[in-house]
This record gives structure tokens, sequence and C-alpha cells, in this order.
């Protein structure tokens, strides 16, 4: 690593597939789903010895930014840029590029979420070095996560021909990007043996990235021009407020990557990766007992006769007891229960639309 690049922690979302734990004041990033730590503070510290405070960025809401502060005093206040409304992954890596090239015309930058469990750092450290070499020549590289079985959840990207140069880690052209598939189409995709899930990892230098958003999104370019010129001065606020707001919104993936001119991806195997997407998820990343259960922020479950399910009290005074009970998620939210089987858990997204649409905010 040299002193020209930077981490960027995308931090804004809502994790909506983790409800009821997961709400609109404290998402999951906020929470401490797999331990003491929060998400948020793991994504932190897991640059610690890669890059100083103060080149890591966190690009977030206002009202999310104020218990992140508190949660990593390091960070420095200059370095939260605060999005007046959520516009999609693509404004905000934008915005990081336009902010961080008028600080540091060579500057290289690493995308990282706030709410992903990496298992490996060692790896992930080594991994982002080797990005960092491929983006110095001007690709835009992408971090692909070998897939373990036929997942419908993550996009796929396909590799292409390797990326001429001596890298220190095996790189490839990127051939396509894919949507999230159908049962059918992850087994197929499984079985050729040349695609990647797509962590929504990226590196690449904040001049390269820029210019692909003028030939591909040229309205956020122009806005982005604007809100640089500005920054760091006393009409910052004003002019990102006056330009934020009417922006597309769009993801990078979709914005950028698909039609990118360079682009790159790391395949990486080993990493212990997970985006901690939905309930599901978390028995991929935490260690269940002899009966395959497991308990999180409690200490009161009593289990008999009960197989692989997964309890996550609300408190540690409320006592919790399943009989007879297989294959199931329980979520005490205080507020709201949530009891599903395990292979449904991704249909709590739908619960939460279902809320919105009927008007019944304060479960959200």
């Amino acid at each position: 690593m040299t002193e020209h690049t930077y981490a960027v922690i995308m931090a804004g979302g809502g994790g909506t597939r983790l409800w009821p734990i997961s709400r609109k004041e404290r998402p999951k990033q906020l929470l401490p789903l797999l331990g003491e730590e929060t998400l948020f503070q793991s994504t932190v510290q897991r640059l610690a010895n890669l890059f100083p405070p103060e080149r890591i960025l966190i690009v977030t809401v206002e009202e999310q930014a104020r218990e992140m502060r508190l949660q990593t005093p390091e960070i420095p206040e200059e370095n939260y840029l605060i999005e007046t409304a959520p516009r999609g992954t693509a404004s905000v890596v934008g915005l990081a590029a336009a902010v961080l090239q008028k600080r540091d015309p060579e500057a290289a930058m690493a995308i990282l979420p706030s709410d992903h469990f990496i298992r490996n750092r060692d790896l992930f450290h080594y991994l982002l070095n080797a990005a960092f070499e491929v983006a110095a020549n001007g690709y835009l590289v992408t971090l692909g996560i070998t897939p373990t079985h036929p997942s419908t959840a993550y996009g796929y990207i396909q590799q292409g021909e390797t990326l001429g140069g001596n890298y220190k880690y095996p790189t490839y052209k990127v051939k396509s990007f894919k949507e999230k598939p159908n049962d059918e189409t992850a087994r197929s995709l499984l079985r050729t043996g040349d695609h990647s899930w797509n962590s929504g990892m990226f590196i690449w230098r904040a001049d390269a990235i820029l210019k692909e958003i003028d030939r591909q999104m040229p309205d956020l370019g122009n806005a982005l021009k604007k809100i640089s010129s500005a920054w760091g001065t006393d009409v910052q606020s004003s002019v990102l407020g006056e330009n934020w707001s009417g922006l597309k919104v769009e993801t990078v993936d979709y914005g950028i990557m698909e039609n990118a001119e360079r682009v790159a991806i790391l395949p990486a195997g080993g990493l212990g990766w997970s985006d901690v997407g939905m309930w599901s998820s978390l028995f991929e990343v935490l260690l269940p007992d002899m009966n395959g259960n497991i308990a999180t922020n409690s200490k009161l479950h009593l289990a008999l006769e009960t197989h692989n399910t997964l309890v996550h009290g609300g408190n540690n005074d409320r006592l919790i007891v399943t009989i007879g009970v297989d294959d199931m998620v329980i979520v005490d939210g205080g507020d709201v229960l949530l009891v599903c089987k395990t292979d449904q858990s991704q249909k709590v997204k739908d619960v939460v639309e279902h809320l919105k649409k009927h008007h019944q905010e304060k479960y959200l």
C-alpha cells in the first residue's frame, strides 16, 4: 500500500432482509449480530495495518453517521461523506471518487460494503494489495468469490482470458456480469467453473472510475463536477443538496461495470466471506452446537428435540424454549416476533414491503 491508497466503506443501506432486528434507526451494519462488535466496526477493524484512519472514508446518511462516529471515533469527521438521500451505489462510488481525486489526484480506492463478514483477514489483505497493483494500470478491479454452492442470492461474474502482466495473484478479464439466477441457472453456472459470486468489493483509481462515469452516466458525472468544485467551501452542503436529489438511483454494477472497458477480476476461494444477507446466512459464519442450533443475543435458549434452528433473543432476560423444532429461524424483535422456516428466510424482505404498503411504519 502507498500513501495514495484509500478505503471507502459504503454504509448507508437498510438491511431489510434481517428484519425485525435490522430497522431504519439501527440497520444491520450497526448491530452486533455475530459477536460483540457490530458489522461496521468489524469492517473498519479489518482494515487495520492496511489503511490508517485518515485514509478510510465512510459514505452514509446522517441518521446512521451519528452512531458510526460513536462506534469508530478514530475515523476523522471530515472523512464522513453524507448522502442527503440514498441514490444507489453508482452515486456513492462517484461521490467518494470525486472527493478523493480533489484531495489526492493520484488516489486509488477500495470500495467495501460495511456489512460483510470475512474470516480470512490475511488473504483479504493480500487480495487488496494484489488488486491495487492491477488497478494501477487503469483497470476497474472486482473481487469475486469462488462459489461453494449454486446460490440464487448473488449475482455472478464470468471470467475471461488471463490478464497480461506479471501480477502476484491470478487475474482475469471480465467476460460478463449476470443477474441473480434461478436455481437451474445457478447450477449450470457452477458447473462451468469460470464464474464467481459478485462480492460488491471493487478497487480502482479515482480518475479511472470518474472517466467511466462521464462516459456511461454523464448526468451523474456533471453533478459530481459541481459537487467537487464546491467541496470544502461554504457552499458544500447546498451544492450537494441541489445536485444529489435529482440523480437517478442506480447500482455501480448496472450503471458502470457491465459496460466498462477495462474490467478485471481476482477470484477468491478460502476467504470465508458472507454478505450476512439474511437470517439463514448466520449458519455459514457462526458455530452451531452439536444439534446444529445457534443462539445469538440470548443466553437463555432451552432447546429440546430441536435441530438446525437459529434463535436470536431480544434481550438476555427472556427465556426462549423450543420443543420439537427443526430447520427454523426464530427472532425476538421486542415488538415483533419472527418465526419462519430456514429456507424461507429470504422472504423477510416481502414482509417489509407489505408493512410499507400498509403504512405500518412503527414496525420498520
